[in-house]
């Protein structure tokens, strides 16, 4: 089973995945087929939600990458993570943790939290 860390260094891989059959594999290979997102901007059930969410994020900030910020835990089947979006080589303006519920091995909801968000985004 993967650990926190590489659940976690997966999860941003997605995110940061913009050839779309591709991101569908990874959904399929690391979550459940009834997998939940939701975040105070937006929420979405299954691959083909979760995939356009995705869709709609490189959409709106084309130029940005999702990166791993901080200290990664877990214990059971939660794991807890920060994380940062913005150009490389800049302060990320967008920062946010997310907790994970895992049934085995595979991800079965994330709670997304914002910690920082420009007033314009």
């Amino acid at each position: 089973m993967r650990d926190a860390t590489q659940l976690a260094n997966d999860y941003i891989a997605l995110w940061n995945e913009r050839d779309l059959a591709r991101r569908r594999d990874m959904l399929a290979a690391g979550w459940t087929t009834d997998a939940t997102y939701v975040d105070p901007l937006m929420r979405g059930a299954g691959a083909g939600e979760i995939s356009a969410l995705i869709d709609a994020v490189h959409a709106r900030f084309p130029d940005f990458k999702f990166a791993l910020d901080g200290q990664i835990d877990g214990h059971g089947d939660h794991v807890r993570f920060s994380w940062k979006l913005g150009a490389q080589n800049m302060e990320a303006p967008l920062k946010g943790t997310d907790f994970v519920v895992r049934d085995g091995d595979r991800i079965k909801a994330v709670t997304g939290f914002l910690d920082k968000v420009p007033a314009a985004a």
